[in-house]
């Protein structure tokens, strides 16, 4: 059995406990009595549950734990490490700097939120430098939310916390809907630069995201001989390998990317990714082939030309996966093929038109038109 005990010439209450044969001296940080022995009360608690205990559990800093979040990201090499850096010390730093974890609560994080939501969206150039320019969203205060969540998760696995407070997300209204029906998509092609053009074409095929994925496809991810492109394990968001098998459109669009490579490589240049544009370098403006890493603004022009303001190159995703779903492919099959791990989230991309509510209603007719007259009234 432990025991609690306070110091000569101290005010503070230690306490006193044995775990293996082992004796293990702690201090409760208070002048109470009373919530020493609720430390030891819990320590003991610990060891007859067989929890690890130490004399260092609880005292982990937001400091400590936000290292151990970052840590987590580079040892599991995510490429989202530096807007989770950015986050950490432009919002959660600044707010729990100096806090132990263990003293967070539910209402310190309603706190926080109230705290987000005032500050809002602080310019950092310009006239405005430093002044408030607009309010925060509920999805980015939700992802700050979910760091502090994760450091929590670290702390417990690292046996360095025993309990995490409730974390309350806010209600996410700013779900997009957009997706391209085939008129608008030709449109906004035919205002695209023409190296752009593959790019989008093929996401609008595969669904497959553009950043990560389409724009760093390479070449040894394509075969011509079984008719299929890959994604290699690692290197997609949920982390698994993915194939799409031809059709013939796609086929065709690789092909012609292809004969593109096969030209330049005669002339000397030797092209490993899939999509590339030719970019003038040097004094003598000598054009060269390098991968294409992004073209925001090409894209929102052409947009606005074809008449279809605001759409993004993620609503792509939206588009192809829609097709699939109207195209009779099962949801287990597009789910494969566009890299779902959940239907709860397929479901969101599997968005409905006016012509799909319209397509629905032609049937509907047709049902009641094709029955047998009925007898009587």
């Amino acid at each position: 059995m432990g025991c609690v005990y306070r110091p000569k010439d101290r005010d503070i209450w230690w306490i006193k406990y044995r775990r293996a044969g082992k004796a293990y001296y702690e201090s409760s940080e208070s002048t109470r009595k009373g919530d020493a022995i609720e430390l030891l009360k819990k320590r003991e608690g610990d060891i007859a549950h067989g929890k690890p205990v130490t004399s260092k559990m609880g005292r982990i800093q937001f400091e400590e734990a936000a290292d151990d979040l970052l840590n987590d990201y580079r040892i599991n090499n995510k490429r989202s490490i530096a807007v989770v850096q950015r986050r950490v010390e432009k919002h959660l730093a600044p707010y729990f700097c100096g806090c132990r974890m263990a003293n967070v609560t539910t209402a310190d994080v309603r706190a926080f939120v109230a705290h987000r939501q005032k500050q809002g969206v602080v310019a950092v150039k310009g006239k405005r430098k430093g002044e408030r320019i607009g309010d925060v969203s509920a999805a980015e205060i939700n992802r700050e939310l979910a760091l502090l969540k994760r450091m929590f998760t670290l702390a417990l696995q690292a046996g360095k916390l025993l309990h995490r407070p409730h974390i309350p997300l806010l209600a996410e209204h700013n779900v997009r809907v957009g997706f391209f029906e085939h008129a608008q998509l030709e449109a906004t092609l035919a205002r695209l630069p023409e190296e752009i053009q593959p790019v989008i074409r093929f996401a609008a095929i595969t669904g497959w995201r553009i950043d990560s994925e389409v724009l760093r496809l390479e070449w040894r991810n394509v075969d011509f001989g079984v008719g299929e492109v890959r994604l290699d394990r690692g290197t997609t968001k949920n982390g698994e390998g993915r194939t799409f098998p031809f059709t013939a459109e796609l086929r065709a669009l690789l092909e012609e990317q292809d004969a593109e490579r096969e030209r330049l490589k005669k002339a000397g240049h030797i092209i490993a990714r899939v999509f590339f544009r030719m970019v003038a370098e040097g004094r003598g403006g000598e054009k060269k082939p390098r991968p294409i890493t992004s073209f925001g603004k090409a894209w929102k022009t052409a947009c606005r030309a074809a008449g279809c303001p605001g759409r993004i190159p993620h609503d792509l995703r939206r588009t192809a996966i829609r097709n699939l779903v109207r195209a009779g492919i099962s949801e287990r099959v597009a789910m494969e093929l566009s890299g779902h791990k959940t239907p709860s989230v397929f479901a969101r991309y599997d968005i409905t038109s006016a012509s799909d509510l319209q397509d629905a209603a032609r049937k509907l007719d047709a049902t009641r038109t094709s029955r047998p007259a009925t007898r009587g009234a």
